[in-house]
């Protein structure tokens, strides 16, 4: 249901296509920043957008199992 979980998958995903990976903590956060950055800000938006229609959706089904979509 959080829409940051979303958000924390788009930024693994980038960071570990990058080629070569970071080797460091210091190489790590500043791929990690740059990810950020890089993610548009639609895309933001629209999840925090989606939160009505998400919560709409739980509730129709009374806490149970959601169908997945991005």
């Amino acid at each position: 249901m959080n829409p940051i979980e979303y958000v924390w998958d788009v930024l693994r995903r980038r960071v570990a296509g990058r080629q070569p990976p970071p080797q460091t903590l210091q190489k790590l956060e500043r791929a990690l920043l740059e990810e950020w950055d890089r993610i548009p800000q639609f895309v933001i938006n629209s999840l925090i957008n989606s939160m009505p229609q998400r919560w709409s959706t739980l509730l129709s089904v009374r806490g149970n199992h959601t169908p997945y979509r991005k």
